[in-house]
């Protein structure tokens, strides 16, 4: 699926074509986490940590800016008035 991308890490690094194609769908599989699940998660995880809640939804927060979370689902029409405006 990302013929390019694995063919670019195996070149650059010392990565075999089976490695480089499971880091590529593992990074793609962490991204692809919608922001109200990565929310859930972070909160469970912070949490554990023993932090309380107004600390851990400032660093939520804080960490959604910087974060590539996936966009929201679109629907063909969607799509097509994206194109065609």
């Amino acid at each position: 699926m990302h013929d390019e991308l694995v063919d670019h890490l195996t070149r650059s690094t010392p990565l075999s074509r089976g490695e480089a194609l499971r880091v590529v769908q593992d990074v793609l599989a962490y991204f692809d986490e919608t922001t109200e699940d990565y929310v859930r998660r972070r909160h469970r995880e912070l949490q554990a940590q023993g932090l309380v809640n107004a600390t851990i939804f400032e660093r939520i927060e804080a960490d959604l800016k910087y974060r590539a979370v996936a966009p929201p689902e679109l629907t063909l029409r969607q799509l097509r008035r994206i194109v065609y405006g």
